[in-house]
């Protein structure tokens, strides 16, 4: 009798354990469901606010959503991205999505960006048959702001607002701090549209990969380039969608195609709100430039490489009111979910196409011959 009794007691207290470790759990949960419902992406948020929500989404979307800190700032800070992605039922390797924001710091629409296209895919996979169906294909990393110490000098104050690089130390002899991080890419580093003057809004840094904010891109996404698909970086603005390369004497051996899927996407987003998106290299609509990380993931070879330029084309520029913020979101989505679609059909849904692996080593071998020609003044 007296067994059976402890047996009892200790059945009830396990039993109370559990119900006390599952209604913990539960709160949790809808705690950061609620948290991440009632997050306003309307607005513009501080990195303290961006972490946090960062954090709500993977709790709350366990079964889509993890984090990973792949690099560190130079003052510190953790570089954090989420993916995106199911499990495969058929247990095949995944190709890989890469969308960046934040490499400005000025630039706040771009993170306002990453958090609205997160969104978007979190709330609608369960009910969006083909989106379920890509995301047991793809892996989406998103990473909401790659200039982590820029951007939060940016918030101090109004003179500080429009700081564009990141905010390493000066170099000997100057005074000026931060390199701009777009332009420290390897990729024909330091040729054109950059400056060697650490004052300069476009220094490019003291050797490609000199800063640890583009390093850490550079070493995560060059171990997964055999299956990274595309490359989507986001930046304001001028409402451009950028295509490689940079260089005025360089063109992408996939040329023709980036500029169709280009121009596709900037039909989805005119369908939107009516804002037109104009689609080129950055020497054909914009000004030349090397040292992108644009133009790296295409010479390293990732087929499609895009950057988009986001509202508007020069009343706001890097202020854009926030009253603009969802609907230059929803057509930049658009656009984005256009090229992703195309990719993903083009890598999953066809059978004429040519071996991936032989045809991405095609183009890198293409990219190479076109940069080594130019470094020694021999174009073919």
């Amino acid at each position: 009798m007296e067994t059976k009794t402890i047996t009892v007691w200790i059945l009830g207290l396990f039993q109370l354990i559990l119900s006390s470790v599952l209604e913990t759990s539960n709160s949790s949960f809808v705690e950061s469901l609620e948290s991440t419902q009632s997050y306003d992406y309307s607005k513009y948020h501080s990195m303290d606010e961006i972490y946090r929500w960062m954090q709500d989404v993977e709790r709350g979307n366990p079964e889509l959503v993890s984090s990973a800190v792949y690099g560190h700032t130079y003052e510190g800070r953790n570089i954090t991205l989420l993916k995106l992605g199911l499990e495969d039922p058929e247990g095949r390797e995944k190709k890989v999505i890469w969308v960046d924001c934040g490499i400005h710091a000025r630039e706040w629409i771009a993170p306002a960006f990453c958090q609205w296209f997160v969104k978007e895919i979190v709330n609608s996979y369960k009910t969006n048959k083909k989106l379920e169906q890509m995301l047991q294909n793809l892996d989406v990393y998103v990473t909401p702001v790659i200039n982590v110490d820029g951007y939060i000098f940016t918030w101090a104050n109004d003179s500080t607002r429009l700081w564009r690089k990141s905010r390493s130390t000066p170099p000997a002899g100057s005074s000026c701090y931060g390199v701009d991080l777009n332009r420290n890419f390897n990729a024909n580093w330091g040729m054109v549209g950059v400056s060697f003057d650490s004052c300069a809004n476009n220094y490019g840094g003291k050797s490609p990969g000199s800063e640890p904010e583009a390093k850490a891109v550079m070493d995560f996404v060059g171990r997964m380039v055999n299956q990274t698909l595309c490359f989507l970086t986001i930046h304001s603005a001028g409402q451009l969608i950028l295509m490689p390369y940079g260089h005025p004497e360089i063109s992408a051996p996939n040329y023709d195609e980036l500029v169709s899927v280009g121009e596709a996407a900037a039909v989805k987003m005119k369908k939107v709100h009516g804002m037109g998106y104009t689609v080129g290299t950055s020497p054909q609509i914009l000004y030349p430039n090397t040292g992108s990380s644009r133009d790296w993931a295409r010479l390293i070879g990732i087929p499609f490489s895009y950057t988009f330029e986001l509202r508007d084309k020069g009343e706001f520029s890097h202020l854009l009111p926030e009253e603009q913020i969802q609907p230059a979101c929803e057509e930049a989505y658009a656009g984005a979910l256009s090229i992703i679609t195309y990719v993903h059909e083009k890598t999953f849904n066809s059978s004429t196409l040519p071996n991936a692996s032989v045809f991405r080593v095609a183009m890198m071998i293409w990219s190479t011959v076109m940069a080594v020609s130019l470094t020694t003044g021999v174009m073919m």
